[in-house]
């Protein structure tokens, strides 16, 4: 038996766009909800197209839309190339979702929560072990003091791993069955398989089931997720190279304009950065000459010799470690 990949455009919006119970259980097992009270019983799928008010600018489209019996939102996206106007593009959908649930002169509390839940395919947060991120809108200081409106999740998918996370057994089979099943799996794997939910998605991913016009549009998703990738990872290169371009020349540019400036101007400055140095230096050689003068003995002398220079007491302060009124008693 071949299966077709979830994440693709053509099989995740069959599997979960068209099957409530699914996209239920994937909602449940994947939003921040506290309570068994909190989790959806029921959907109703709403128009995936979200057009703009400003007729100027482009509809969104989402992968899946949806709301429960008690009007709160949902906003599910399977994302195959990061890019940081992401975020943006999601928290912009949450917020029309929200927004456009009121018409003029409606009570503000009849507004409902909107829930966006979104699968990455690639790493976005390096620098973090975690897979799972949830925004919503929290005091700074004090965290359980909550404002109830946007529910933001992201999922990092290459960084899922099935291991220790026994008490969430539902989310792990979803993400398993996400990251796991592809073109070349022949096997279903036999947890998956014994899960009546996960089992009956699987079932939407055979071959056989799509006609041959679905398998070519699944193909050319394919086609251009690659296409696009190239792009993305070739601006990337080519930022980096000019990044590393720009830095090596403005380097050398800084070096020669800095000795020119320097040798012109910054002569009594670059007198006290030397002297101050030399101090750092002679403390840690234990110069035997500042030990028996005594550093408060040096600091006024340096301070006077750099004062005939006429350096400034700023840089004389700096270097010395003296205050003003010092040097100006000097």
């Amino acid at each position: 038996m071949r299966y077709l990949d979830p994440k693709a455009d053509l099989t995740f919006k069959k599997v979960f766009g068209e099957h409530p119970d699914l996209v239920i259980s994937l909602l449940n097992a994947l939003l921040p909800f506290d309570t068994p009270e909190e989790e959806v019983v029921s959907v109703e799928y709403l128009p995936s197209e979200m057009v703009p008010e400003n007729p100027l600018r482009k509809n969104s489209i989402v992968d899946v839309r949806c709301k429960d019996g008690r009007g709160r939102q949902f906003i599910v996206e399977m994302q195959m190339i990061w890019s940081q106007e992401f975020k943006a593009r999601v928290l912009f959908n949450a917020s029309k979702a929200y927004v456009r649930q009121l018409d003029k002169g409606y009570d503000y509390e009849l507004l409902q929560p909107v829930y966006s839940l979104n699968l990455v395919n690639e790493v976005f947060e390096p620098d973090m072990p975690r897979y799972y991120h949830y925004y919503r809108l929290v005091h700074n200081e004090c965290t359980d003091k909550v404002i109830d409106g946007l529910h933001l999740v992201f999922v990092e998918l290459p960084k899922f791993a099935p291991h220790n996370y026994g008490e969430k057994k539902m989310q792990v089979l979803w993400l398993r069955y996400l990251t796991e099943i592809s073109e070349q799996t022949r096997q279903a794997p036999q947890e998956l398989l014994d899960n009546p939910e996960v089992h009956k998605a699987l079932i939407e991913l055979e071959e056989s089931a799509f006609t041959d016009a679905e398998l070519e549009g699944y193909d050319k998703f394919w086609d251009a997720i690659s296409v696009e990738r190239t792009l993305v990872n070739s601006v990337a290169r080519r930022y980096k190279e000019g990044m590393e371009k720009g830095m090596a020349q403005g380097l050398a540019q800084g070096i020669e304009q800095g000795l020119a400036q320097g040798i012109e101007q910054g002569l009594a400055q670059g007198i006290a950065q030397g002297i101050a140095q030399g101090i750092a230096q002679g403390r840690a050689e234990g110069m035997a000459e500042g030990i028996q003068k005594g550093e408060r003995d040096m600091q006024l002398e340096i301070a006077r010799k750099l004062k005939l220079l006429g350096t400034s007491f700023e840089d004389i302060a700096q270097a010395t470690g003296l205050d003003f009124e010092t040097i100006a008693g000097l």
